[in-house]
């Protein structure tokens, strides 16, 4: 499988387990593991939008786009920025 068809598994995969909307796939890498898949979501909406809690869902699939595990790996407001270390 390609990058673009793993990053559509992950998104669809990681919907059905925890019942929470995918926003987007921020990160897709392959290692000795199989792929790494980085998937925001959302876990509580709110109103306005920018209070939202989303997450970030770090999910491993292998060659065949079969999950193996995930994780959620960060929790944070839609409207809080972090700076990226470089």
């Amino acid at each position: 499988m390609r990058g673009t068809d793993i990053a559509r598994v992950a998104k669809l995969e990681l919907a059905q387990v925890t019942g929470l909307q995918p926003l987007t796939v921020s990160g897709v890498t392959k290692d000795e593991q199989g792929w790494r898949v980085s998937v925001d979501m959302i876990e509580l909406k709110r109103l306005p939008d920018a209070t939202d809690v989303l997450a970030t869902y770090e999910v491993v699939l292998d060659d065949e786009g079969n999950m193996l595990n995930y994780q959620r790996i960060r929790r944070y407001l839609r409207g809080q920025v972090t700076e990226e270390k470089a």
